[in-house]
């Protein structure tokens, strides 16, 4: 039972359960780790980089102010935004050849989640990579077009390998018959 049906003409949606997730299927907010929060912070700041081409530290101030700030990993978003903005053109070049398409048809939405991944796969070694594209994968989802999520995971589950061979390669071994 996902949805509680509203009175009969009533102009209310249905309401949502209670298990931690939306009708999309998305992650509800209540239900959001501090660093996975600040992973969506830093891709709206991410997207401010992209798109608006605005000074870091304008949008660090920015993104500090937001609703919800305060409930997020303050340290990791300051990693992810920084990170990915300073060593950007090294991220592109990690997933270029992983893409289908040149990197200007790709969504900014996805390229920040990507670069996330990457970065979180390259730098951030206290985070398993499944983790890493777990939570990529969620992003996407929440704030990218309808398949992105698709595209976002055939590329980082592409990416791991090369930046985490032991690790990948034990946990693939792992769950082999």
């Amino acid at each position: 039972m996902s949805e509680i049906s509203p009175k009969p003409g009533s102009n209310r949606p249905p309401r949502q359960s209670r298990k931690g997730l939306t009708s999309t299927g998305v992650r509800k907010a209540g239900s959001k780790s501090d660093r996975s929060r600040s992973r969506e912070f830093a891709l709206q700041a991410l997207y401010q980089v992209l798109v608006g081409k605005n000074e870091v530290s304008d949008i660090d101030a920015f993104t500090r102010d937001l609703a919800g700030f305060s409930k997020s990993d303050s340290v990791h978003f300051d990693a992810l935004l920084r990170g990915c903005a300073e060593q950007a053109s090294e991220l592109d070049a990690l997933i270029v050849p992983l893409l289908d398409r040149p990197l200007a048809e790709i969504s900014p939405i996805e390229r920040g989640v990507m670069w996330i991944g990457a970065y979180e796969l390259k730098h951030c070694l206290d985070v398993p990579w499944r983790v890493v594209l777990n939570e990529c994968i969620e992003l996407a989802k929440e704030f990218g077009g309808t398949d992105g999520h698709k595209y976002v995971n055939a590329v980082l589950n592409g990416l791991a390998p090369s930046l985490r061979p032991a690790e990948v390669s034990a946990d693939r071994s792992r769950t082999r018959p």
